[in-house]
């Protein structure tokens, strides 16, 4: 009768060597690869929320949202110097922009300059400049500027323009200390160069409230 060789699988010994030689991992072994296992997944967990965050708020700030400030007085008193405001970079997408919008657009003497003014002439509009007083195509009664700083004295004209077609014509609210379209060498900004519209301040917080 043939002697038949019984395996002790209560031998720690003999059965880790076995799961060894037969390329099995080791309890221990696979006690470590599960630690690294869990460590990775710890560190994942923190740098995917992470990475997302990073590539939703550029994403936001590229195509969706303008985040700047305004370092001159050119816009008093609607926007402060230093003031901080939001802007829409979707508003032209699907519209235009219309008379009393404030923008965000790059500067036409140098693009690499970022400006916020108002929206005072439309494409195709004759903007009339007298005696500190606007008249658009021709009418009789000035425009209606309620937003100005106070009693516009400097550059108050006569000056005649006639606003090309897809461009605008920009002024800032506080007229006797702002670089407008006035003195600008290329006056009119083309829609291409309109980065968004303003829309709130947000800081100082005792400045926060839509721009109208």
């Amino acid at each position: 009768m043939e002697d038949l060789q019984v395996e002790d699988f209560n031998d720690p010994i003999e059965h880790k060597a076995e799961q060894t030689a037969d390329g099995i991992k080791t309890p221990e072994k696979q006690e470590s690869d599960e630690e690294q296992t869990s460590i990775f997944k710890e560190i994942m967990s923190w740098v995917i929320p992470f990475a997302i965050a990073l590539v939703a708020a550029l994403l936001i700030k590229n195509f969706l949202i303008i985040n700047a400030d305004v370092p001159t007085g050119s816009m008093e008193n609607t926007i402060l110097p230093g003031d901080r405001f939001i802007g829409n970079r979707l508003a032209y997408v699907f519209g235009e922009p219309e008379r009393g919008d404030i923008i965000v657009f790059r500067y036409p003497d140098d693009e690499s300059e970022i400006y916020v003014k108002r929206v005072i002439g439309l494409p195709g509009d004759t903007i009339a400049i007298e005696d500190g007083k606007i008249y658009i195509n021709g009418s009789a009664e000035p425009l209606q500027e309620d937003y100005l700083k106070e009693e516009w004295t400097v550059a108050t004209g006569p000056y005649t323009f006639e606003v090309p077609e897809g461009s605008y014509f920009m002024m800032g609210d506080n007229r006797n200390d702002s670089w407008d379209a006035r003195y600008w060498s290329n006056t009119y900004v083309t829609k291409d160069k309109i980065l968004g519209k303003a829309l709130f301040t947000y800081w100082p917080f005792a400045h926060f409230g839509k721009l109208e």
